[in-house]
This record gives C-alpha cells, sequence and structure tokens, in this order.
C-alpha cells in the first residue's frame, strides 16, 4: 500500500452540514435549553397534532388539551427520546394517542364522550356552522367508538397510519415493527371495522 492511499484511508471524513431546521436539529437545540428550538417546533407541528388528537377524541377542546399535554411531555422528554428518521411528528403522534387512551378511557371519560350525542334541542340553538361541527363530532364518535375496540395492536397501527396519515415506514419504526407487520394489522382492522361500520369508513388503503 503507498503513502498516499495510506493517508486516503486514514482521513477523517467529511463533515455533513446538518439543517439547522431541521426537527433534529431543533430536537438536540431544545434539549440543551433552548426554549426557541423547542417553540419553533410547536410552531411547526402544533396543529397536526391537534388535528391527529381532534380525529382521536371528536372533541375540539379535548383536542386542545391533548396537544398542550403532548408538548408538556415532549419538553419533559427531550433528553429521553430519538427521534425517527429526524422526524418529531411520529413520536408526538404516539404521545397524543397513549394521552388519550390513558387519560380518557381509562377513566370512563374517554367512552362517555365518545357515546355522547347531542340533543336535536342542543343543535338547533347554535348557529348552522356550530351545528355542522357538532353533527361532524357526532358522526366522528361512531367510528372511534369502533376503533377503540380493536384489538391494541391493530388499534394502535391505524391510529397512526389512518387517523395520523403517518407513512407506513414512519408508524413500523415508532412501534418496532416490519412494514409488512403494520399493513397486515391495517388490513385486519379495516375488516372488522366494515362488519362493523359498513363500507369503509377509513377510505382507501395505504
Amino acid at each position: 500500500m503507498t503513502t498516499k492511499s495510506l493517508r486516503a484511508r486514514m482521513a477523517p471524513e467529511p463533515e455533513v452540514e446538518l439543517d439547522q431546521h431541521s426537527d433534529a436539529a431543533l430536537w438536540r437545540r431544545a434539549a440543551s435549553g433552548n426554549k426557541a428550538a423547542f417553540g419553533e417546533l410547536f410552531e411547526r407541528h402544533a396543529q397536526a397534532v391537534w388535528n391527529h388528537a381532534y380525529r382521536l377524541t371528536g372533541s375540539w377542546s379535548l383536542a386542545e388539551d391533548l396537544t398542550s399535554v403532548t408538548f408538556m411531555t415532549a419538553w419533559r422528554k427531550l433528553n429521553e427520546v430519538t427521534l425517527v428518521r429526524d422526524s418529531a411528528l411520529p413520536w408526538l403522534y404516539a404521545v397524543a394517542g397513549n394521552l388519550a387512551r390513558s387519560e380518557y378511557r381509562s377513566s370512563g371519560r374517554f367512552t362517555r364522550m365518545l357515546r355522547r350525542v347531542p340533543t336535536q334541542e342542543a343543535i338547533e340553538d347554535h348557529a348552522e356552522s356550530v351545528a355542522d361541527k357538532v353533527d361532524g363530532e357526532a358522526r366522528m364518535r361512531v367510528v372511534l367508538d369502533a376503533i377503540a375496540r380493536l384489538p391494541k395492536s391493530e388499534r394502535q397501527a391505524v391510529e397512526l397510519c389512518l387517523i395520523g396519515e403517518l407513512p407506513i415506514a414512519e408508524a413500523a419504526a415508532v412501534l418496532g415493527l416490519e412494514e409488512v407487520s403494520i399493513r397486515s394489522r391495517i388490513s385486519r382492522a379495516r375488516s372488522r371495522l366494515r362488519k362493523t361500520l359498513g363500507g369503509d369508513p377509513l377510505g382507501e388503503a395505504p
């Protein structure tokens, strides 16, 4: 081996310049105490987390509560978490799902919320836009009630991929599974939901 080739092999790898505004970079800075970096993460993902929480609960107010608690949990666990594929969203979705189950379903409030359909009098007392929102929430509760009855493994896949709209690969990484397992669980869940609700309430397969 020549001196030149030896030097080439021993030379350090060129440093890859990281995007200072990527989730991973912001997460690292936030973990070191940089509140502005965490604020940027919040601004980037708060709406998506709220949307996910709303789909999980069918309630605007509960979605706001879950979003707040999800980011408070993120702040506490900054030093404990490794992001999946440099994105914070899969982990945030998983936290929101866990909070929805543990905080509301285990205490009975979640189940009561799902089954609480507004009366006709309550709908007529509101403006048309509010009535539409209430009606949409009532329809969503029917679907959520059916999802809540799925086996845990299928429910997690549905919440992440079909409700949260995460790619199969990211959901697999979050759950520590192969992609084929996620697809299989979603397929079984769809079959159960069709029997319960008729049609395909969650749309086309990913």
